[in-house]
Order: structure tokens, then C-alpha cells, then sequence
């Protein structure tokens, strides 16, 4: 069967643009109607859907809420609007949009169900920290995700570590599987910036979560700024709403320390890279493959990166910058410190950054790789129905 109408599923409606903008335009180029759900929609990100030339839909969905009624709320307002639009595909990003898109998807008879595992999150980061709370969501989880993997379509992943320990539990069969590596960047929009070496200047963007490796950052900072106060330290992040969120009082604390500049979310990240000589993300959260490290790369910045799932896909050690241990402030700082000592690597580095995402994360290559396998995978159900249609 041909793919004629997809429902994309988002978890929040800021992702949109950023992230799927690109895809939902291939899609459109493809003829294919796409309607977008967020239960979030403000006049301004809906305009920003209807500019990439899809029909934005409000859905009910709490995005970190457990609470079992309003979940199964959830699942009923999307198998409702599944009613009503009718598509032959849905496709859901995030935990809750791929189970609760699936789950409509057969509540509503859509024929073809899509979903990516964007890492696998909170509930999957090892940390002694909220436990019970870990435990939990990842026990709820894994058997949501037990009922529904059998019935996708096709399951896409972005690195291979995910892949790996979803098989590992029985979760997914390799034929239902695909690893995409990455969501991918507009490399024609992220082009190289002329390296930064006159004034070192380490950056993270992450969301201020414990488990990005915030506090593992400031650490480092402040060693080395008390070594020498002309290095800079950038923290380009929003405050959230997670249980390891970073409160907003330390965060200024940090920055009435003189310990590092924190401009919040930012929208201009470019301008920030622009002033960027390294970028860090010493995460231990469960990534996919981070975006943020991806845009870096494309712009031609070395990586300092943690030997952890998702962040491991974006570093080869010694080439485009260095992977240290988790949760391993001494080792950071080592890392940092050399390109302190040896400035020289800043450029280096970032040239073969650049490379890297070029061969990696093209996102004009990954989103015809995605949409190619939706179409192979709407081809083997079409069979499927006339063979067990013969039977």
C-alpha cells in the first residue's frame, strides 16, 4: 500500500520545527498529507507547522505525567482523531507518542504504525538517585513496550546501543528494527565557523538535568578558571521540568561565582558557536544520539564526550576531539586541558568534526533512508494482507 496521509505524533510542539522540520517537508515533497499532534500548540508554533506545509492537530497528553487516567485519556483522544483524519501511517517520536501511537494506531485500524526511540531516558540512566521513582517507570514502560513492538510497522533507532539492550529483554525482533544513526542536520545550514582559539571557550547545551553532566561541567570550570580566569565556560540550556532538573538558584549561583555564563535557552545557538573553541556534553543520561552535539560537529567544533550510548556515536578519540569516563570531573578536566596546552587541536579537530558529520548525520540522507524504510515497510504489510487474505 501507498502512503497517502501520516499523522506524526510530538511529545511537545517545540520539537516540531527543529527537529522534524525536514522530514515533514520530504514528506509533503512526497504529495503525502501530514497532520502533526502536540498537546502544547501556541498561534506561533502552529504557523511554524503550517509553513512546512502540514495541519496542526491539538492532542491531550501530560509529556512526564504517570498518572494511569489521564494515560489512558491519552491513548483515546489520539485513537479519536485517528478516526477522523483516517491515516494510512502514524509515526510517533518520543516514549509516550511511539506506545500511545501504536496502541491508537490499533485502536483506530490505521494501517501502517511507526515509532523512534529517541534513547531511552530518565527511566534507563543508571544513577543511584530516585530509584524507586527509575524503577518504577522503567518497569511500567517495559511492559507497555512489550505490547505494542510486535504490533509496529518498524521501530527506528538511533544508535545501536538501544537497539542492542531492547533485544536483549525480547523486546523487539531485528526484522521489525532499523537504526537510523542519528536524527540528522541541515549541513547546508550548519556550515563550518572559523575556529575559535584567540579566547579557549568550552560550551554545553543541554537541558539542566543532573544527568547531562552539568555538575561534572562546573566542576571543571571551576578548577580551571582558578588556574587561569581567561578561559570561558558557556551553559546554553533552559531549566526543566524533570526529577534530576538543576534548580534555577544554583544555576545564578554558578553565575554569580563568576564560575561560568548562562544565557538560558537560546535560539541563536549559531551565535554561541560562533564563540565556541570546544564543545562538551559529559552526559550519563540515556541519549539517542544528541542533536546538539550533531549541530557542533557540523560547524566544525571538537568534541569532548562521554563513553556512554548515543554520545559515543559522535566522537572518535583523538580524531575529532575526546571521550572520557561518566561522571568523571578529573577526567574532563584532562581532556579540556589539552586543548589549552595545545591549541592547535581546536582546528584540527573541528576540521574532522565537520567530516564526520558529513559521512554521519546528513539529514537529507537519513530522512530519505527513514522514508525509504516506512515505504518498504508499508510494501511487506500490503503483502502480508494479500497472503493471509489467499490463506
Amino acid at each position: 500500500m501507498s502512503i497517502r496521509r501520516i499523522a506524526i505524533i510530538s511529545p511537545y510542539a517545540r520539537s516540531i520545527s527543529t527537529f522534524r522540520g525536514h522530514l515533514i517537508r520530504k514528506l509533503v515533497d512526497h504529495n503525502i498529507h501530514v497532520f502533526v499532534l502536540a498537546p502544547d500548540y501556541t498561534a506561533e508554533l502552529r504557523e511554524e507547522v503550517r509553513y512546512l506545509g502540514a495541519e496542526p492537530i491539538d492532542y491531550t497528553m501530560d509529556r512526564v505525567g504517570m498518572n494511569p487516567i489521564r494515560e489512558i485519556s491519552a491513548v483515546f483522544s489520539i485513537t479519536k482523531l485517528m478516526r477522523t483524519i483516517k491515516p494510512d501511517a502514524i509515526f510517533g517520536y518520543n516514549h509516550k507518542p511511539v506506545i500511545y501511537g501504536v496502541l491508537s494506531g490499533m485502536l483506530a485500524q490505521v494501517p501502517l504504525r511507526y515509532g523512534m526511540i529517541e534513547g531511552l531516558g530518565f527511566a534507563f540512566t543508571p544513577s543511584d538517585e530516585f530509584m524507586l521513582k527509575r524503577k518504577l517507570l522503567r518497569t511500567i514502560m517495559l511492559f507497555l513496550y512489550r505490547i505494542v513492538m510486535p504490533r509496529a510497522s518498524k521501530i527506528f533507532f538511533l544508535n545501536k546501543d538501544d537497539l542492542a539492550d531492547f533485544q536483549r529483554m525480547g523486546i523487539v525482533n531485528a526484522e521489525k528494527a532499523f537504526v537510523i544513526g542519528g536524527i540528522g542536520v541541515d549541513l547546508g545550514e550548519w556550515v563550518p565557523l572559523p575556529p575559535q582559539s584567540r579566547q579557549i571557550t568550552f560550551s554545553l547545551v543541554a537541558r539542566l538535568l543532573k544527568e547531562k553532566g552539568v555538575f561534572e561541567f562546573v566542576e571543571a570550570a571551576r578548577l580551571i578558571k582558578s588556574k587561569d580566569t581567561n578561559i570561558r565556560f558557556f551553559l546554553l540550556g533552559g531549566l526543566d521540568t524533570n526529577p534530576g532538573a538543576i534548580p534555577e538558584q544554583t544555576v545564578r549561583q554558578w553565575v554569580r561565582d563568576g564560575i561560568l555564563e548562562w544565557p538560558g535557552h537560546v535560539k541563536d545557538i549559531k551565535s554561541y558557536l560562533a564563540e565556541t573553541s570546544v564543545f562538551v556534553l559529559p552526559s550519563y543520561y540515556r541519549e539517542g544520539v544528541p542533536r546538539s552535539t550533531q549541530e557542533a560537529m557540523a560547524v566544525a567544533r571538537p568534541i569532548i564526550s562521554t563513553d556512554v550510548p548515543g554520545c559515543r556515536d559522535t566522537v572518535i578519540h583523538g580524531v575529532n576531539g575526546f571521550l572520557v569516563p561518566p561522571r568523571d570531573p578529573r577526567a574532563l578536566i584532562e581532556a579540556m586541558e589539552r586543548f589549552i596546552l595545545e591549541p592547535e587541536l581546536i582546528e584540527r579537530m573541528g576540521h574532522e568534526s565537520r567530516r564526520l558529520a558529513e559521512e554521519r548525520f546528513d539529514v537529507e540522507k537519513i530522512n530519505t533512508r527513514l522514508i525509504e524504510e516506512m515505504l518498504l515497510a508499508s510494501k511487506n504489510v500490503f503483502i502480508a494482507k494479500r497472503f493471509n487474505h489467499h490463506d
